[in-house]
């Protein structure tokens, strides 16, 4: 039996796509020849889903590539390689951070990365991972903490050239000195000298935007971490389970700016990584991060998560992703965005607006959860072939080359090239 849920996600999808990999991406070929195909309900649950992906009837770029190719270009010569944060990945996906919670930190979250390292994808690994489950390395897989397991199962699975791990650090992993660790560590040297290292400041998460990660915790556990967090009885004095919170730290432009030179300085060989939650200055937080010179800027819109979150938070709080990517605008630098990702319909419509790659968290979970060997590899196979379909029907055949006139959206119409999408009628008269 499954261990994890994911209640309002597509789950049922995502463990079918686990298990059949491109199969799932059409329709039940035994209904061929008895059934006749057209749209389904529409299942756009926020605005970023109810664009739509609109190819034109001309196509020069279709032409250039039929020049080069002396044949008529095909799905199959997309390409989806990326340059992401400073790594080659072979595809515009990476594994979003897990952090210290149960789901994200056990067996699932190793072979996640195992996986992840297969396809040649970015790995983050999220926060807290050292103060809760410690940094040590041993003789065995029992003895390695829960972040060396997920990095050596990343190394061991990783072609040679593509991919990089990304770790992040919060509030109370610099008390913990965890850049430091991994920066002197002689098992990661192969990773800072082929520059698949990074390091990635921690501001925000889409699920609780303002806060910090909270985890449960019960018994030695919760005395244990009392020392390093903030744990309090929110289920009641008499239920032995506590509340974990971690601090989200306080961040103003200046104060990031000296973030972002201080680990450039003290880590010259490390990718500079910034991640934000979907904060109202989200555009001005990250214009800051790309001219202090962060390498990428990561964005969780209000749709993503994976971890433990006050309901109001998951509910109520944050912008859309879609949103998010409106006031952005046309990218300065490498922008990857994570949000309710799972197929390739919505990773275009990100790309398309100026994302370079974009994260599967839930998602990636859900289909290791289904098949713990395949489920994460046979998941993407499936978004890649929806990748290259998609952006060969637009006449183009490279990722980047995605455009906003590439969608249109039915509340406001076509999109101009280059010009922000139009606001969601949900957030009409935010501060911009």
């Amino acid at each position: 039996m499954s261990a994890l849920s994911a209640p309002g996600f597509p789950e049922r999808e995502i463990r079918a796509r686990a298990r059949r990999g491109t199969a799932e991406v059409f329709p039940d070929p035994g209904s061929y020849g008895a059934e006749l195909y057209g749209p389904g309900a529409a299942a756009g649950a926020d605005a970023l889903d109810r664009a739509r992906i609109v190819p034109p009837v001309f196509m020069p770029e279709r032409l250039e590539k039929l020049i080069e190719l002396a044949r008529e270009p095909e799905s199959g010569d997309v390409d989806l390689t990326v340059r992401t944060g400073g790594f080659t990945a072979s595809l515009p996906l990476y594994l979003s951070a897990f952090g210290s919670t149960r789901a994200g930190s056990g067996d699932l979250a190793v072979q996640a990365s195992r996986q992840a390292g297969h396809l040649g994808i970015p790995m983050v690994i999220g926060e807290n991972m050292v103060p809760v489950h410690g940094y040590r390395r041993g003789g065995g897989d029992a003895a390695r903490s829960a972040l060396l397991a997920r990095i050596d199962a990343y190394l061991e699975a990783a072609p040679e050239g593509v991919g990089g791990i990304v770790v992040q650090q919060s509030t109370e992993d610099a008390d913990s000195e965890v850049w430091n660790l991994l920066y002197s560590d002689p098992a990661t040297r192969p990773l800072l000298e082929s520059g698949r290292l990074a390091f990635e400041l921690k501001t925000g998460q889409g699920a609780k935007p303002g806060l910090g990660g909270m985890t449960v915790v019960a018994g030695a556990e919760a005395a244990q971490l009392a020392g390093r967090f903030t744990v309090t009885e929110a289920f009641g004095p008499d239920d032995e389970r506590r509340l974990r919170c971690a601090t989200p730290g306080t961040f103003t432009d200046e104060i990031l700016r000296q973030q972002l030179r201080f680990m450039r300085n003290n880590f010259p060989k490390a990718r500079t990584w910034v991640k934000f939650h979907p904060g109202r200055d989200i555009g001005l937080a990250v214009r800051t991060a790309w001219g202090a010179g962060a390498d990428a800027v990561t964005v969780d819109g209000a749709e993503g998560g994976t971890g433990w979150a006050p309901r109001v938070f998951l509910d109520q709080a944050g912008l859309p992703l879609a949103e998010c990517l409106r006031r952005i605008g046309r990218p300065q630098g490498c922008l990857l965005a994570s949000g309710r990702m799972w197929e390739g319909g919505r990773a275009v419509r990100a790309l398309a607006l100026g994302a370079t790659a974009v994260g599967l968290g839930r998602a990636a979970l859900i289909a290791v959860d289904e098949d713990p060997e395949h489920g994460l590899v046979r998941l993407a196979e499936s978004i890649a072939l929806e990748l290259r379909l998609l952006v060969s029907a637009l006449g183009k055949y490279a990722v980047g080359a995605l455009a906003p006139d590439d969608l249109w959206w039915p509340e406001g119409g076509a999109v101009v090239a280059g010009a922000p999408l139009p606001a969601d009628p949900a957030s009409e008269g935010a501060t911009p």
